[in-house]
């Protein structure tokens, strides 16, 4: 298989190596005379190559999340604010257990007209210490990532900086897993920050992002490799980083995610020219 220079880049940000077969070596003088029979031996396996890039299905599974219930006030009020009046609310919320230990809120970094929208789980040590999601090594793989894509959460147009949130604002007591309760409240502010945002894309990155925003149990494992639906927004699921320092193997089936990801990405924006 022949892959593009984007293609070997993109692997070799990841930590993954392009396995391609030696040439055949030219016949010598010494080839031509039948040697001796000799013992076989069996072949050693070749490492396997990541899998092309898939293609986004025809078909798109649809799993938007619910309306807001009609008597939930605290919900329709955060659902007319606009950037600042949201950061401002997450800054001072204190509508569950965690506004007590954080440090600082972690409302979320990039372009806010970004075409690209990454969610992540909940906010960790270092993201509570700086105010920003995916930092330390989890977000040094990340930025791999996207730079592999030409993306970046640095300053740039919305065809190229991502816009990165997180389904918890604030960051459990020592790393522990987001109770649902937690994550109910938190759950209206990432609800308008995609509404402002308006992605043509949602990258839903580890099982509780994928939890808050397809309202499904399912194993990652077999969500991935299609495309969903968040409110008619494209939405392709994949594993966090942090995973993927622990599981290296998993990498290549990531990078297939990012292929998807980015190829349904440009098919909406073919979609859109007149």
């Amino acid at each position: 298989m022949a892959w593009t220079e984007r293609q070997r880049r993109m692997l070799h940000e990841m930590g993954l190596r392009v396995w391609a077969p030696l040439p055949a070596a030219a016949p010598t003088e010494a080839a031509s005379v039948a040697a001796a029979p000799t013992a076989r031996v069996a072949p050693s396996k070749a490492p396997e190559a990541p899998v092309a890039p898939p293609t986004p299905s025809a078909k798109a599974f649809a799993a938007p999340a619910p309306p807001r219930a009609e008597g939930d006030e605290r919900a329709r009020h955060i659902a007319m604010l606009d950037w600042p009046a949201l950061r401002e609310a997450v800054v001072a919320c204190t509508a569950c257990g965690l506004c007590h230990g954080r440090r600082q809120t972690v409302f979320g970094v990039g372009n806010p007209r970004a075409r690209w929208m990454i969610v992540g789980e909940a906010p960790g040590e270092q993201e509570d210490l700086k105010g920003e999601p995916f930092v330390g090594p989890a977000g040094q793989l990340l930025d791999n990532m996207l730079r592999a894509l030409e993306l970046t959460r640095e300053e740039a147009t919305p065809e190229q900086q991502v816009f990165i949130a997180n389904t918890l604002k604030c960051r459990p007591p020592r790393n522990r897993n987001p109770e649902p309760a937690e994550l109910a409240m938190c759950e209206p502010f990432l609800q308008r920050q995609i509404e402002l945002v308006r992605p043509r894309l949602i990258l839903a990155m580890g099982r509780f992002a994928v939890d808050a925003l397809l309202r499904s149990s399912e194993p990652i494992g077999k969500l991935r490799g299609r495309v969903h639906r968040y409110q008619g927004v494209p939405l392709v699921v994949s594993y966090h980083p942090a995973y993927l320092l622990r599981n290296p193997a998993e990498k290549a089936k990531a990078w297939d995610d990012l292929c998807l990801a980015a190829a349904t990405v440009e098919a909406a924006g073919e979609a859109r020219q007149p």
